[in-house]
């Protein structure tokens, strides 16, 4: 006998679970449908209102406002929040990010969905570390460090794939970590970047 499924019933309970963002996998499981079901199932509400499709694969409840940092840990794994949007978090950088910036070991993604732009970089795998669980708007989810986050920034500046920020601040930079972080990446010049860095971060700050 086909297990039919309820709006309401369906809507509570994935409220209850705190499951903001799912997969139809996800779905088949909670609510034990088969795949037919359940793909029926969210095509239907996808046109009724009541799910948002935020990629192939990926939905949220229309009223529930998730995360962008738990959406962008979920829409491509493995991932971290690193780069321009964990700097700006630190104040490393003084300009306001709005795309959610991440890296990853698969290839380089960028999405851009109705609640917001996800953009992921690759780096290799022996460079992917110094990320754990920290709290962003009110989620827990994986973020670099500030040292890694700045290392994966300069590396990308290393590669030619974005212009230095010459407003950087590295009070609260541990210089040793950094470079344990920069060496990961296997680029000599990136140790040169940091001497760069460093010096220019040490010359009076002009007064506007």
């Amino acid at each position: 006998m086909l297990k039919k499924l309820k709006r309401i019933e369906v809507e509570e309970k994935l409220k209850n679970l705190g499951l903001e963002v799912f997969t139809p996998v996800e779905f088949r499981r909670i609510f034990g449908v088969s795949s037919n079901t359940a793909s029926f199932f969210i095509n239907s509400n996808l046109k009724s209102g009541l799910f948002i499709k935020i990629r192939n694969g990926f939905y949220i409840l229309k009223d529930s406002h998730p995360s962008h940092y738990f959406v962008a840990n979920k829409l491509y794994q493995p991932s971290y929040i690193s780069l321009e949007k964990a700097l700006s978090h630190y104040g490393i950088i003084p300009e306001v990010v709005y795309t959610i910036t991440s890296v990853t070991t698969k290839v380089p993604r960028e999405f851009d969905t109705p609640i917001g732009a996800f953009s992921y970089q690759r780096i290799k795998k022996e460079a992917f570390t110094g990320y754990s669980l920290r709290q962003l708007d009110r989620e827990e989810v994986l973020c670099a460090e500030p040292e890694k986050a700045l290392a994966d920034y300069l590396y990308f500046v290393d590669l030619k794939k974005i212009s230095l920020n010459d407003r950087l601040e590295l009070k609260d930079i541990n210089k040793t970590k950094l470079v344990v972080y920069i060496k990961l990446f296997g680029r000599p010049r990136m140790l040169k970047l940091v001497d760069e860095i460093y010096a220019h971060y040490r010359q009076p700050r002009k007064v506007y």
